[in-house]
């Protein structure tokens, strides 16, 4: 488990076995991810916290990103059908998207549910249907209570909206303006109010926490100040490009999914200049060219940078690649000629899905969903960890108290996730900050930056030391007794 995932998964276990949530201003983002994994999990049984695994819970965004997929035909009459099924198509195999719809984290819940307010908008304006209306305003609501940075992509919608009316009124290449069916305000406040009510449910916990309502605005001080710089993930504008277009390092492969952009680039090119577009509408075409670079260029315009965050636009540059892969096949006049082209489109998506097959499942030669040459690995916990676990495991098996035995975890800060999640079956686990004033216990997990030496009075040994995650590193002290029981059991380990 990354740290982040570890974090979200204590953050469940409390809703899970205490039925408590209370939203944190400062950290670890919105509700819905926990309320999403709450509904899964009754609907499917789930078993004691202590026998969850991490399958069980990634099960949650996996089932996001392919409904995301299974949703991208409400914009058949938007992009076309043939980009329909080339974006639907490039979201399977895209790295990023496969990489982190792994990840129990937040990402994949907001660009699911942009994505449905995004085509149920469309939908709205297309038929004047209210039901569209109030399922856009409740998944705005739903991205507003799954993380903060909603405000960026309302805000590149927003844009995107206003500079497709003036295109289309002024600067239209058919010559002909294009003018909007007016409004209908008691539709558009339906979509308000469903809205508010998610937001009020959400941060409210259901009527538990009413502190969550203005915690939920609060918020933004504290995210302003991290966009601003005050962050340890500041990174310059291209930092997105350089792990998307092209990444190479030390011996590893070379990852790239050019060819998404430059489909995208021929899309949005294709709109604005109205050739090509088949059964698109092309100004729906030309607001999400808009959209996707206005929402772009504010994620690298902004200085803190992970390198999930790249979801929310890339799932624009997806759509634009649907649109660019069927101007392609369009273009073709003859049949041979269209037949090479998908040809060719579905090669390329071939080595896409080969990329993201390396990045997330391969495990041999090289576990690339943790080696620090794939570029959507990112403070990844290393599979060192997995040793320590099997290690502290194995000596509960040969300790009186099994998994009663105590531990102490000690790291400056509180750097020891994910390790909460992975010691959950143990009933006695002390965590500090800051080394405690008695800080001896059968076994002890003390990051490597304290320089404890706990093995000093002969009491306790050092019997092995650790790689957390990139720079932290953290050493096994194990009480003498204890630790010759084990050796009695296990002489070759």
């Amino acid at each position: 488990m990354h740290n982040d995932e570890g974090v979200n998964a204590i953050k469940f276990r409390d809703l899970w076995q205490h039925n408590s949530y209370k939203y944190d201003p400062t950290e670890f983002h919105g509700p819905s991810l926990y309320y999403s994994t709450l509904a899964f999990e009754r609907l499917t049984g789930a078993p004691h916290f202590q026998q969850f695994t991490e399958a069980r819970l990634r099960l949650v965004p996996v089932l996001f990103g392919v409904a995301l997929i299974l949703l991208i035909p409400l914009l058949a009459d938007g992009i076309g059908k043939t980009a329909c099924v080339s974006a639907a198509l490039l979201t399977a195999v895209s790295p990023a998207f496969v990489f982190y719809s792994r990840d129990y984290i937040h990402e994949m819940l907001l660009v699911f549910f942009t994505f449905l307010a995004i085509a149920s908008g469309w939908r709205y304006w297309r038929t004047r249907k209210p039901a569209w209306a109030i399922l856009s305003g409740a998944a705005v609501g739903l991205m507003w209570a799954t993380k903060e940075t909603f405000v960026i992509t309302l805000a590149a919608a927003g844009i995107a909206l206003a500079l497709n009316h003036f295109w289309n009124r002024n600067l239209d290449a058919s010559g002909l303006p294009i003018r909007a069916p007016r409004l209908n305000f008691l539709h558009l406040g339906a979509a308000l109010g469903i809205c508010l009510l998610v937001w009020l449910l959400m941060f409210s916990s259901f009527f538990t926490n009413a502190r969550g309502l203005p915690d939920s605005i609060r918020t933004y001080s504290s995210w302003v100040n991290r966009a601003a710089g005050d962050s340890s993930h500041i990174y310059p504008w291209h930092f997105y490009f350089d792990r998307l277009l092209f990444f190479h390092v030390h011996n590893g492969p070379i990852w790239s999914e050019g060819l998404i952009f430059l489909l995208a680039l021929i899309g949005a090119l294709a709109a604005f200049a109205r050739k090509g577009l088949s059964d698109a509408n092309a100004s729906f075409v030309r607001f999400l060219a808009l959209y996707t670079f206005a929402l772009t260029a504010a994620y690298s315009l902004i200085s803190y940078k992970t390198p999930w965050c790249l979801l929310n636009f890339w799932l624009g540059m997806i759509l634009l690649a649907g649109v660019g892969a069927a101007v392609l096949i369009n273009a073709a006049r003859f049949q041979w000629a269209k037949s090479a082209a998908i040809i060719l489109l579905l090669a390329g998506a071939a080595q896409l899905a080969a990329q993201a097959w390396q990045a997330a499942v391969t495990k041999t030669p090289v576990w690339w969903a943790v080696d620090r040459s794939n570029p959507y690995v990112y403070a990844q916990t290393s599979a060192d960890i997995l040793e320590l676990v099997h290690q502290v495991e194995t000596l509960a098996q040969v300790s009186p108290a099994g998994h009663a035995m105590q531990i102490n975890v000690i790291s400056p800060e509180g750097d020891y996730w994910p390790l909460p999640w992975y010691f959950r079956k143990f009933d006695r686990v002390g965590w500090w900050d800051k080394s405690p004033e008695d800080p001896y216990a059968p076994v002890m997990v003390v990051s490597a930056n304290l320089h404890a030496g706990l093995d000093e009075k002969k009491t306790h040994v050092m019997t092995g030391y650790f790689e957390l995650r990139p720079g932290a590193f953290f050493e096994l002290y194990v009480e003498l007794p204890l630790w010759r029981a084990y050796l009695d059991k296990h002489p070759a380990e």
